[in-house]
């Protein structure tokens, strides 16, 4: 089966093809993925504008689908669906793509299917790996901060989430006070790489106690109060500034993960979402996944950032299982994965 994919929830315009076989099984075919970033327009404002993106993607939209089409080497007629993300996300953009998908199914008789944001981050690791459910998911972007247990499409239960800030805001504000640029986790992350780790100790909110909770208000406060005090003749202190920063979180994502691992034991670790793009703190989930005798795996890179394949995938899981919206179906701003959750805190 083959689903064309729409993802418009933040700051990439992205549409794409994926093809899966009719079963359960995992691994799909990717037949086109086009993404355009929004990098420029939000670049001057360091973070991204609601209302520019929302106007961006309503600008692109139409000639990206048309481009994965044409690079899938099929017309809307080949397809047995239309997916696109439905929420969590800046609801102005939502909108478009849930338009645009609701249009397209309507005029050429497809199911439309709303995929949750953050399930297609979820489920992007079983389109290129043969990873079967269940698994443990730890899902890092710059919003979103969690460690659920994956057992199938809409079947996620919440093992802990921050209770403040995103993992991947922290690289953003970071960032910022750096001077580094936007996107801020990449920028980070290549100033780190010829750091000193140890050179500044920062807090590690949350680590070693119980549960699998997270919180990064305190490092980010602890990092924007180190900047102020660094040595203005000092060529290092970016880099040692930043590579400490990442160690710290290296170290409480590693605490977090080796809880969760020790409430609800897994052979497979999977992390998915922005930040899962970090070669760095990937290595330090390989290191805690071992040693809790379960395997690291991951997307590619390409798919961890958003992107419309992930959200196509998506669409193919719950196709299978028959579950697909009616054209009424209202874009979220907010859209948990696991809506009982806060009742069991």
């Amino acid at each position: 089966m083959r689903v064309l994919g729409i993802e418009t929830s933040c700051d990439e315009t992205a549409v794409a093809v994926v093809e899966g076989a009719a079963g359960t099984q995992p691994v799909g075919r990717i037949l086109s993925n086009t993404v355009y970033s929004q990098l420029t327009e939000h670049r001057r404002f360091g973070g991204v504008v609601p209302e520019i993106a929302a106007r961006a993607h309503l600008e692109r939209i139409d000639g990206l689908v048309a481009q994965a089409l044409d690079e899938a080497g099929l017309g809307l007629a080949d397809l047995d669906a239309i997916a696109a993300t439905g929420g969590p996300g800046l609801i102005g953009g939502v909108m478009v793509g849930v338009m645009t998908a609701k249009a397209l199914a309507f005029a050429h008789e497809k199911p439309f299917i709303a995929v949750n944001h953050l399930e297609g981050h979820a489920l992007s690791v079983r389109l290129t790996e043969p990873v079967e459910f269940p698994y443990l998911l730890l899902l890092v972007s710059g919003g979103h901060c969690q460690l659920l247990t994956v057992r199938g499409p809409g079947d996620f239960t919440r093992l802990g989430t921050t209770i403040d800030d995103a993992a991947g805001e922290c690289f953003d504000k970071t960032a910022k006070l750096l001077g580094l640029g936007f996107p801020g986790g990449p920028a980070v992350e290549r100033a780190a790489a010829g750091g000193d780790p140890r050179r500044f100790a920062l807090p590690r909110p949350m680590w070693r106690k119980p549960g699998c909770d997270f919180s990064f208000s305190g490092l980010k406060t602890a990092v924007r109060q180190t900047v102020e005090k660094l040595p203005a003749d000092d060529p290092r202190a970016v880099a040692d500034l930043c590579a400490s920063f990442q160690r710290t979180v290296g170290d409480v994502f590693a605490d977090r993960c080796a809880n969760a691992l020790a409430l609800a034991p897994s052979s497979t670790l999977v992390v998915a979402g922005g930040v899962a793009a970090n070669v760095y703190l990937r290595g330090r989930l390989d290191e805690v996944a071992a040693a809790h005798g379960a395997k690291l795996v991951a997307p590619p890179v390409r798919l961890c950032t958003d992107n419309g394949a992930m959200i196509a995938w998506a669409g193919v899981e719950r196709l299978r299982l028959g579950r697909v919206d009616a054209l009424d179906f209202r874009p979220r701003p907010r859209w948990p994965l696991d809506p009982a959750a806060a009742n069991r805190m």
